[in-house]
């Protein structure tokens, strides 16, 4: 694969988890996997059915939401991968141990200034 299609495919990716819309939907998927777009839309006060589809097509454009029709009813599904590509590429096995630290650390810092 080109590095230009690499870089196409990152760059949507991060446009897709730009939206906090989408980071919800996707959380949703990550909650209980397999939703049709009725089943994503329940108990979504801020949008409506037309913006989901609209918020599904930019992830799924991403690769971040696979489907599978199953009858008359099309499934969404997670793709952690491309999440998970662009943690190795700038993360990578060798940093992981550090920024683990570094995130307990904030933690454990955060909570002693709010307690």
């Amino acid at each position: 694969m080109s590095a230009e299609l690499v870089e196409a495919r990152t760059d949507k990716v991060f446009k897709a988890l730009a939206a906090a819309e989408r980071r919800l939907l996707l959380d949703r998927l990550r909650a209980r996997n397999g939703q049709t777009l009725g089943e994503l839309c329940a108990h979504l006060d801020t949008m409506t059915r037309q913006a989901v589809t609209k918020h599904l097509k930019v992830l799924e454009e991403a690769a971040l939401v696979v489907t599978l029709w199953r009858g008359r009813e099309k499934l969404h599904y997670l793709n952690p991968a491309p999440i998970h590509q662009i943690a190795e590429r700038w993360i990578g096995k060798y940093e992981r141990g550090r920024v683990r630290v570094l995130a307990q650390l904030k933690r454990q810092l955060e909570g002693e200034e709010n307690g």
